[in-house]
């Protein structure tokens, strides 16, 4: 039950003005939301972290939640006014001498002015919520992006490795080849060479790792060198949708923020007009009266009851036009804004798009030239073994595969960040 409720306020365009309280707790429910069935995925296990942990997105829902605050205190009515006074010369009447007056009012706006500022504050509060919305996938894209880039710097260095273990191997072949008269010594020398750099790789990769840690670890506001498994770096399965930009406009949360801001600007006018119109007063004197001191009449002494009616004259125009002037402008510039969102992220969905398409289609072709460059390091070396020649060419074409496995490790990290990025373009 709750969670439907979540998701139908994550998807209306208005929130019910009584379900304005219960958005205090929706937050736990858009984590939930956002990691539901995704618990066996170590990437999504840090979203829910991340949601939790980081301080720009909790900001951002203490933000919505002061909005939320101020819905109260526009729907309310003026304080009344109590007031008293002592008559320091009693005030001599027929009745007998007045001596102190009470009196109580209360300003009422015009029509409809409680209910229009009621209209704008909650339509604020609602929009509060869509930004903290897009924090959030936002982030969870960022984190993606960092995860995915700590996942290729680590599989760079498993290739690495496993590099440096072969051609420890073949310098122990080149070497007793060498001794035994059928190699030279330059191919000692070639592989020394490989070795020196490949250590080198190594060590680079291995101090990179740092900085790549800690990115994702400031994510997730916790300490920098903290511990994170990832997962070995496959092409996440995906179904990319084609552009339909009805739904992109629709549900991406940054373009319903400027929607609700849109309209909350117009609640603002009418309630800039509604003040510029005359608020009327209720109230009540009550004065008190003393025993008249030189004669006696019917009713003397009797206190005073006198209610009252104010009404507020607005004759000072130029302050009421300027804030329907300033309502009208905070609308043209949010409608402008809304404007260069669309256009910005529909072109970041084309951009993104072809970058996934790109890099599915560098991936086939590193997978083609890794099984052929395999094979022919296969048949190389076979050659080798028997005739301890050309040992050149296989140390190029070893260069070339761990080249193209690097490459694909990285088309595969750029594709995987790219489907992350894609989620945050629309919206989800």
């Amino acid at each position: 039950m709750e969670l439907k409720f979540a998701t139908r306020i994550l998807t209306s365009g208005f929130w019910p003005l009584a379900s304005i309280p219960r958005l205090i707790v929706i937050y736990a429910f858009t984590i939930t939301i956002a990691g539901a069935d995704l618990q066996a995925q170590p990437l999504d296990s840090l979203f829910l972290l991340a949601a939790k942990n980081n301080p720009e997105l909790q900001a951002r829902y203490k933000a919505f939640e002061a909005a939320v605050q101020r819905i109260p205190q526009v729907k309310g009515l003026p304080d009344p006014t109590l007031s008293l006074g002592y008559f320091l010369s009693p005030v001599e009447t027929r009745l007998g001498p007045q001596e102190f007056k009470i009196s109580l009012s209360q300003m009422l706006p015009w029509f409809g002015t409680l209910k229009a500022k009621e209209q704008a504050a909650s339509l604020a509060a609602e929009a509060r919520f869509r930004d903290f919305m897009d924090a959030r996938n936002r982030l969870y894209y960022e984190v993606a992006e960092a995860y995915y880039a700590l996942g290729r710097l680590r599989t760079w260095t498993q290739i690495e490795k496993e590099n440096i273990n072969l051609l420890k191997s073949w310098k122990e072949l080149t070497t007793r080849n060498y001794e035994n008269g059928v190699g030279d010594m330059v191919d000692v020398l070639r592989v020394d060479l490989l070795l020196k750099e490949s250590a080198t790789n190594l060590e680079i990769l291995n101090r990179e790792e740092k900085p790549r840690l800690s990115r994702l670890n400031q994510l997730l506001n916790r300490p920098l060198q903290e511990p994170v498994m990832t997962d070995t770096l496959e092409m996440v399965n995906h179904a990319v949708m084609p552009l339909n930009k009805d739904s992109l406009l629709l549900h991406h949360p940054a373009l319903q923020k400027l929607d609700l801001m849109e309209q909350s600007s117009k609640a603002e006018e009418v309630v800039a007009r509604k003040n510029g119109y005359p608020k009327s007063g209720i109230g009540i004197d009550y004065v008190v009266v003393g025993k008249p001191s030189n004669m006696q009449l019917d009713n003397e002494g009797k206190d005073i009851i006198m209610p009252m009616v104010s009404l507020s004259l607005p004759i000072y125009r130029k302050k009421y036009k300027a804030a329907i002037r300033e309502a009208q402008l905070n609308r043209e510039a949010i409608a402008l804004q809304k404007e260069a969102a669309i256009n910005n992220l529909l072109s970041l969905y084309e951009e993104v798009l072809y970058t996934i398409q790109k890099q599915e289609q560098l991936i086939l072709l590193y997978d083609e030239q890794i099984r052929e460059s395999s094979r022919a390091l296969n048949l190389l070396t076979t050659d080798y073994a028997n005739s301890g020649k050309d040992f050149d060419e296989i140390l190029s074409m070893q260069q070339k595969l761990l080249q193209y496995e690097k490459n694909k490790t990285e088309a595969i990290s750029r594709y995987n960040t790219a489907l992350a990025r894609l989620r945050y373009v629309l919206g989800r």
